[in-house]
């Protein structure tokens, strides 16, 4: 693997916003970044020559003007471009093929609640198993005097039935790089009958989430010794996983989830929670695939 950061760039707000959000990973990371700019252009048949050659001009000084404003913001940082001809999504999994990171804008709002993923940003994130960071043009995203993410916690969503590693360390190493909390929550559902009428009973629910709260510990005591310095905040609690991820979004500085790799003739698969997440969450979201 070559340690750099990859960010497609299309000229959007989203995508700048995507830019500066990554130029401190990159620095915290002490890795380059590289901006990508890929289009499918018309053949000549479809369009007159001259109208691709104005756009492949337009993508060299989007490229150029945005490394030289990420430069003058961090001195320090080691960027590169490229400009790539092909379908966006193909084109950016095959240059970040071995790259840390892929770094998307995500397009905003709009009018409705949450924030709309972009086909780009899905297809990307269904064929790499790269961690796959989406931003939206939001104030944490955009340029910072001091070279830092905004100082809030990583929050991630564990499902214990099935503990990921990679998603843990991915967790786990965020927090460290940020100095910055690190919130664990795990959210499960109560037996059909516990919550029908006279069928309730508190001391259920209560014996249900202390043994969640209990294995909840038992997952994440062996990170907790490999990270001693990163404080961790874990919760588990009877609910919707993206319900509360969703809820807890305003307050972190990164959101991190899963994708789980499904080798299927009928392609990848994005799991609801993580599907969810990324359309509503009002943090940059970490998409980890892992078995």
């Amino acid at each position: 693997m070559h340690d750099r950061i990859v960010v497609g760039l299309d000229g959007s707000a989203e995508s700048l916003a995507a830019a500066h959000w990554a130029a401190r990973e990159a620095l915290l990371r002490g890795v380059p970044l590289h901006l990508v700019h890929a289009e499918e252009w018309p053949s000549p048949s479809d369009l007159p020559v001259p109208t691709g050659e104005v756009r492949r001009h337009w993508a060299q000084a989007l490229l150029t003007e945005t490394a030289d404003e990420l430069r003058a913001s961090h001195t320090e940082l080691d960027v590169g471009i490229r400009s790539l001809d092909g379908r966006p999504a193909a084109e950016l999994v095959g240059v970040a093929a071995d790259a840390n990171m892929i770094v998307l804008g995500s397009r905003g709002p709009g009018t409705m609640t949450g924030f709309v993923l972009g086909s780009v940003g899905m297809a990307v994130i269904r064929a790499t198993v790269r961690p796959v960071v989406m931003v939206r043009a939001s104030e944490d995203a955009v340029p910072r005097r001091d070279s830092r993410h905004a100082a809030r916690e990583v929050l991630v969503g564990v499902d214990i039935s099935r503990p990921c590693d990679a998603l843990l360390t991915f967790a786990f190493e965020e927090a460290a790089r940020r100095a910055c909390a690190l919130h664990v929550l795990h959210s499960w559902s109560l037996p059909p009958l516990v919550g029908y009428g006279a069928a309730y009973d508190p001391r259920v629910h209560a014996q249900l989430e202390m043994s969640a709260n209990a294995s909840l510990g038992d997952v994440l005591e062996p990170w907790q010794d490999k990270y001693p310095d990163v404080g961790v905040i874990s919760r588990a609690s009877a609910g919707h996983a993206a319900t509360e991820l969703v809820e807890r979004s305003s307050e972190a500085g990164l959101i991190v989830v899963g994708r789980r790799i499904r080798r299927s003739s009928i392609g990848a698969h994005i799991g609801p929670v993580t599907h969810a997440v990324l359309h509503h969450a009002k943090a940059p979201v970490a998409v980890i695939a892992h078995d």
